[in-house]
């Protein structure tokens, strides 16, 4: 008979340990956008973070909602955004296709020709204008998405 020994440092999370975890962590990172934004507009201390190098997806998703928005795309146009993403690079600045040269958020097939990795603005910017462009909005670009697997 086989014996399964636990990991010597972690162990499963869940039911109320994990919803507890899941809380403070909500807590911990309001309190650091909080006091990151503190000095300016919460676009301009999103952007400077990510080209200061921090990675956080988290910052990324905040980032790529208040472009959106300046496009104007809010509420479905957003979800539709998010899931896209979500679903291509899970919206991480260092995202690398390893079947194909796509890379970053957007998983632009040139790879990183037009921005470089981790610069999340840039990559939100070129994601949002190239979906303007062949899509004309992102419920399209997710439309196409989900039919054939590619945007």
């Amino acid at each position: 008979m086989t014996r399964y020994r636990r990991r010597r440092y972690g162990r499963r999370v869940s039911g109320k340990e994990g919803a507890v975890v899941a809380a403070l962590a909500g807590l911990a990172l309001a309190a650091a956008v909080h006091a990151s934004t503190a000095g300016g507009t919460p676009a301009a201390a999103a952007a400077q973070s990510l080209t200061a190098g921090a990675t956080s997806t988290g910052a990324n998703v905040t980032l790529g909602r208040q472009m959106a928005a300046a496009r104007g795309w809010t509420g479905s146009q957003w979800a539709c955004l998010d899931w896209l993403w979500t679903r291509e690079s899970g919206w991480n600045a260092y995202a690398a296709n390893p079947t194909s040269d796509a890379r970053g958020i957007p998983q632009d097939i040139n790879g990183w020709v037009v921005y470089a990795p981790g610069d999340a603005p840039a990559q939100i910017a070129w994601g949002l204008a190239y979906i303007a462009q062949r899509y004309g909005s992102p419920c399209a670009a997710w439309a196409h998405e989900t039919a054939d697997s590619w945007y």
